[in-house]
Order: C-alpha cells, then structure tokens, then sequence
C-alpha cells in the first residue's frame, strides 16, 4: 500500500490491473480490424512481420488507452461505468498509468519502424497522438461532435494493415479508414444514450447531452444510411467481388434496419433503451462480420474459386 501526493490510498496494482488499462474488450475490435486489412491487401507480408505489425498495432492502441485512463482518471472516478478502472479504483498510481502508456506507446512505434518501415510506424504515431491527445484533451471535453471527429481514432488499424503490406497509400486503405469513421457515431451514440447521466454529471458534452436524445436518435439513424454506400464502396470500386458485396449490403440493411427504431422512437417508454442497446450489441458484430467478409473474399480469389 501507497500514499499520492493527493494523499489518496493506492493499492499496489498487479498485471491484470496494467491489462486493464488497455481497454482489452476496445482492443479486440481494433486487432481484428488491423489483421484483416493486413489479409485483405493484395501482395505478401512475411508471417513474422505480419505478426509484428498486429502486435504494434495492439500495443499501441493498449498505450493510447492507457494514457486515456490517465488524463480522465478524475473523470473516470465520478462515473458509474468507469469507476472500477485501476486508476479510480485505487488500484494503480497515476503517474505509473502514464508511465505506461508513454512505454507501450513509444515501444510499439519503434519496432514497427524497424519491422514495417517507418511509413506505418508513422500512421501508429498519428493513431495514438489522434486518440490520446486530438479526442482525449482536446475534442471529448470541448464538444458534441467529439466522437465524430475523433471516430477516426479507431480507424487507422485497416489502413495501417494493409498499407504494411503494400507500402504505398492507395484509395482502397482510405476507404477501411472511412467505414470505420462513418460507422462510430451510431455506435458510439447508442452507447451514450443509455449512459448520457454519467456525461452529464461530469460535464462531458456527449450528443444526448447537448442536443438531446431526440436529436442523436435522428442522427444515428441518418449516419446507418450514409455508414451503406462507405461500406459497398470497396465492392464497386472494383477490389474486392460479390462475396463482400452482397455481406456488406446484406450487414448494412440489417444496421439501418436495428437503428430505424432508434431513429423514429418518439418515448422512453420503460426507460429500458431496448432499441439502444439492441443497436449498440449489432454495431460491433456488423464491424467483425464486414471485415471478415474482407478476408473471406481475398482469400477465394487468392484460391481461384471466383473471379
């Protein structure tokens, strides 16, 4: 046991406390993400550098969280929903939290300089600094439109795979980027409507909080119908063929159809967000499954078994 400066009890952390400071369950999505856009690229990567990119990019995105965790600890501790985290909790030191992030940050850029070249070490850079300083410090507490501009914090990973693999920056990694940025704000809005008491009690000006719900619900439903044509784009742009072209319709006609009533509902009936919640849970698999597709159609025509 420890005293801060704050004179606040810490309780010495353990590793599982250090994973958490990663956000692990975040960092799923985000190493899918990567390794199918790694997969999906047209070329070759050695399986050696193609692991120690996806590991760079895991690694990063765990020191961006960390330092997250960090500079929100204050914030993290006056919500429900994060104030189990190791910092607030009292479970790990805040300046050992910052240490952290810095050393997996600063870790995961030089090894993928040295295994990828420095081109990707740059785009992992321009991720980290997106979310741990563009969204943390400046967009989240500033406004509403913190999470889409800050959406694309988390989409980097595709593009950073396949750009590894090819080593150019083409239309086809950018359009990765732009489905991944089009479809945050519905995701992360139906997340926030169920949350919006802790935003407000800590004066983070969430969408639901500023504009209202009645207003996010719209706008979820409108950001469902533009996410379709990003999705389909890399279909009729003409790099990839029906197997991702008739999954992306097919995934995008069910995200219109979970966040229609999302969009249209006019009462809080019950107040139990059902909708919500429903779309919230859809919008992660229909991100697993899009990218996966990507992969799945790569690899049939890798084999020869479409055209």
């Amino acid at each position: 046991m420890m005293i801060t400066a704050d004179q606040s009890v810490v309780i010495p952390s353990d590793w599982r406390d250090y994973l958490a400071l990663t956000k692990p369950r975040v960092m799923t999505l985000v190493v899918f993400t990567g390794l199918c856009g790694l997969l999906a690229a047209p070329g070759h990567i050695h399986p050696v550098i193609g692991f120690a990119v996806i590991l760079c990019i895991a690694v990063g995105a765990g020191g961006a969280a960390a330092l997250n965790q960090w500079y929100e600890a204050e914030i993290d501790a006056q919500m429900k929903r994060t104030a189990q985290r190791p910092i607030p909790a009292g479970r790990m030191d805040r300046r050992n939290a910052r240490d952290f992030g810095i050393a997996l940050s600063a870790g995961s850029v030089i090894v993928m300089g040295l295994a990828a070249g420095w081109l990707v070490a740059a785009l992992l850079v321009i991720s980290i600094v997106y979310y741990a300083v563009v969204y943390t410090i400046w967009l989240k507490p500033r406004t509403p439109q913190n999470i889409v501009v800050g959406g694309g914090a988390g989409a980097f990973p595709p593009l950073i795979g396949w750009i590894a693999v090819t080593q150019e920056v083409t239309l086809m990694p950018i359009v990765l980027f732009a489905i991944i940025f089009m479809w945050t704000p519905p995701h992360f809005w139906a997340l926030a409507l169920f949350v919006k008491t802790d935003y407000a009690k800590v004066g983070i000006p969430m969408m639901p909080v500023v504009a209202g719900e009645a207003s996010t619900r719209r706008q979820i439903l409108i950001y469902a119908i533009l996410l379709a044509p990003f999705a389909l784009a890399p279909w009729y742009l003409g790099g990839f063929g029906l197997i991702y072209g008739v999954s992306a319709a097919l995934l995008s006609l069910a995200f219109i159809g979970f966040s229609l009533p999302v969009g249209l509902r006019r009462s809080e009936e019950g107040d139990a967000m059902r909708p919500e919640r429903k779309l919230f849970g859809f919008s992660i698999l229909y991100l697993f499954a899009l990218f996966a597709a990507l992969v799945a159609d790569r690899l049939a025509a890798n084999a020869g078994w479409i055209a």
